[in-house]
C-alpha cells in the first residue's frame, strides 16, 4: 500500500507537460545554416477543417453508387470522424485495415474488417500463425505494395472510412464481393473528387470555414522574409486553387514572398523524373510555349523536375529546408537522394501531446512500465504461486495496454506507437524528417538561428545516465510568450 502511495505521488509530481506548439528533432538542425525554405501547399501552408474529410467521403460514396453501380444501401452510412487514423495499412486481398509497428508486426486488437474488430485468433490464422507482415507483401517505398497499402496522408482518412463502411455493408448483408475490386473502385472515386475539381471548388467557395489558422501562415512567411530567407513553393495543386487560398491567408501580393512558385508538380515523380520540362503560366493561368532558361520571381511554373530545379537555382544540400505533410511524396527523396533538410507537418501532434500530458495517461503508462519490470524479474521463479501471480500481472498488463490505446483512438490508438514499439508511420517519420511539428506556426516560437538538438535516448545496452525529462517540448522556449499573440 505504501509503495502504491509513493508511486502515485511520484507520477503526480513528475507528469511532463508537453508543448503542442514545440518542434521535435530527429536530427540536429541549425536554422542559422538554412538560407532557403521550401513548402508544400495542402496541409502545410494551408490547414483544412475536418469538415473537408466528410465532404470528400460523401462525394466519393455518391460516385461509388452512381458511377460504379454499387448497392444503394451503402448510402445510409454516414462519415465517422474518429474511426481511422493516419499511417494504417490495408490488406487489399483480405479487406483488413490494421496498424503495423516498425518491425512489420500487426498490433493485436487493431485489425478491422469493415467496422468490426477481427479477433486476434483469426488474425493469426489469416497470416499463417504469426502477426508478421513479410517484406514482399508490405507496402513499398511510396506506401504501395503488391498486397498491402499504407495510407500516409491526411486526405486518405475519408478513403479508409469509405473502405470500412463499404466492407461493412457487404459483410452485414451477407453479399459476396471481391475486396480487390472494392479497393480499386474506391481509390478511383477518391481520385475523382480531386481530379474533377470538387475539393478545390468547395474550398474556394468557403475559405473561412475550410481553411484554418491562415493568419499564422502569414506571420511565418513575413518573419522568414524579414530575416532575409529565400522561399519557394512546390505543390501538386493547380494555380487557381493555390492563388485563391494564399490571397485569403496572406493577401493579394502573396507571390512577392516566394522566389519560385511551382504548381501541378506531380510529386513524388517531380523528385525522380529528369525529363519533364518546366512550363510557365501567364496571369490567366494559360500555358506558355517558351523554353524555360531560368526560374524567376513573380512567375508561376507548372510541372518540371527537381534536377532542372537544382540546375536553375543552385539550391542544394543542407542550406535548404523543405516542409510537407506526406512523408513519401514530399520528404523521402529530398532527404535520401538530395541531402535537403526536411520538416514534417503532423497536425495529430496537437491532440496526442495533450493526451500524453494528462495525469491519467502518465499514471497508466508508468504503472504499465513498472508492472512489465516486475514481470521480467518474476519470470525466473518457477513455483506455482509465482506462476499464478505472473498470469494475473499479464492480464493486468493487457488491460493497461488497451486502456492506453483508447486514450488516443478506440480502434487504433496512437499514430506514433503500438503497445510498446514505434509504429511503421513513426519509423518513417524519424527516417525521412529532420524535424517535425503540428503546424507551420510552430516556427514562430523559435529564433531564426535556433539549433534543434534531438533527445539522446539510451539504446537498449546503455544505462540512462542523463535526465530524460530535459527533452524538446518539455522546456519552455524563450519566444513562446512573445509570439503567443499570433495564435
Amino acid at each position: 500500500y505504501i509503495v502504491v502511495l509513493l508511486f502515485r505521488f511520484k507520477v503526480t509530481n513528475n507528469t511532463p507537460c508537453l508543448n503542442s506548439s514545440a518542434i521535435y528533432a530527429n536530427n540536429e538542425v541549425n536554422l542559422a545554416e538554412v538560407d532557403i525554405y521550401g513548402f508544400d501547399y495542402d496541409y502545410t501552408l494551408a490547414l483544412y477543417s475536418n469538415t473537408l474529410n466528410k465532404m470528400i467521403f460523401d462525394k466519393a460514396k455518391t460516385f461509388l453508387i452512381e458511377h460504379f453501380k454499387y448497392p444503394e444501401g451503402i448510402a445510409k452510412y454516414d462519415y465517422i470522424p474518429n474511426f481511422a487514423v493516419r499511417g494504417l495499412h490495408y490488406d487489399i486481398q483480405k479487406g483488413l485495415l490494421m496498424k503495423v509497428d516498425a518491425f512489420h508486426y500487426i498490433q493485436p486488437g487493431t485489425v478491422y474488417r469493415g467496422l468490426s474488430p477481427v479477433p486476434d485468433e483469426e488474425v493469426l490464422e489469416l497470416h499463417g500463425g504469426t502477426y508478421h507482415i513479410p517484406l514482399t507483401e508490405d507496402s513499398g517505398f511510396y506506401g504501395k505494395g503488391p498486397k498491402v497499402k499504407q495510407f500516409m496522408d491526411i486526405f486518405s482518412i475519408p478513403e479508409m472510412t469509405l473502405l470500412a463502411v463499404a466492407n461493412d455493408f457487404f459483410i452485414t448483408n451477407d453479399i459476396e464481393y471481391d475486396p480487390v475490386h472494392l479497393f480499386k473502385d474506391i481509390s478511383v472515386t477518391i481520385g475523382m473528387v480531386h481530379l474533377k475539381g470538387f475539393m478545390y471548388k468547395w474550398v474556394m467557395q468557403d475559405l473561412d470555414k475550410l481553411i484554418q489558422r491562415g493568419e499564422e501562415t502569414d506571420a511565418v512567411l513575413h518573419r522568414l522574409v524579414s530575416n532575409g530567407k529565400k522561399l519557394f513553393l512546390i505543390t501538386n495543386s493547380p494555380f487557381s486553387f493555390v492563388d485563391k487560398g494564399m490571397k485569403h491567408m496572406v493577401g493579394k501580393n502573396w507571390r512577392e514572398f516566394f522566389d519560385v512558385v511551382i504548381v501541378q508538380a506531380d510529386k513524388p515523380h517531380f523528385f525522380t523524373d529528369c525529363i519533364k520540362p518546366f512550363r510557365r503560366l501567364d496571369d490567366n493561368g494559360d500555358l506558355r510555349w517558351e523554353k524555360i532558361k531560368s526560374l524567376d520571381k513573380g512567375q508561376i511554373y507548372k510541372q518540371g523536375n527537381l534536377f532542372d530545379f537544382l540546375r536553375l537555382t543552385g539550391w542544394r544540400g543542407s542550406k535548404v529546408l523543405y516542409f510537407g505533410d506526406h512523408l513519401y511524396s514530399d520528404l523521402a527523396d529530398l532527404m535520401l537522394r538530395h541531402g535537403w533538410r526536411t520538416a514534417a507537418i503532423v497536425p495529430e501532434l496537437e491532440q496526442e501531446t495533450k493526451v500524453v500530458s494528462t495525469y491519467r495517461y502518465a499514471l497508466s503508462l508508468t504503472w504499465l512500465q513498472a508492472l512489465t519490470g516486475l514481470m521480467e524479474q518474476l519470470q525466473i521463479h518457477r513455483d506455482q504461486e509465482s506462476k499464478e501471480v505472473f498470469r494475473e500481472w499479464q492480464e493486468e498488463r493487457e488491460e493497461l495496454r488497451a486502456m492506453i490505446k483508447n486514450f488516443f483512438n478506440p480502434q487504433f490508438g496512437s499514430i506514433f506507437r503500438t503497445c510498446h514499439n514505434p509504429t511503421y508511420f513513426s519509423r518513417r517519420l524519424s527516417r525521412f524528417s529532420d524535424i517535425y511539428m503540428a503546424s507551420l506556426s510552430c516556427l514562430l516560437n523559435y529564433d531564426p538561428t535556433y539549433n534543434f538538438f534531438p533527445r539522446r535516448t539510451p539504446l537498449q545496452h546503455e544505462a540512462p545516465l542523463w535526465m530524460d525529462q530535459l527533452c524538446t517540448g518539455c522546456v519552455k522556449t524563450s519566444y513562446m510568450e512573445e509570439m503567443s499573440h499570433i495564435r
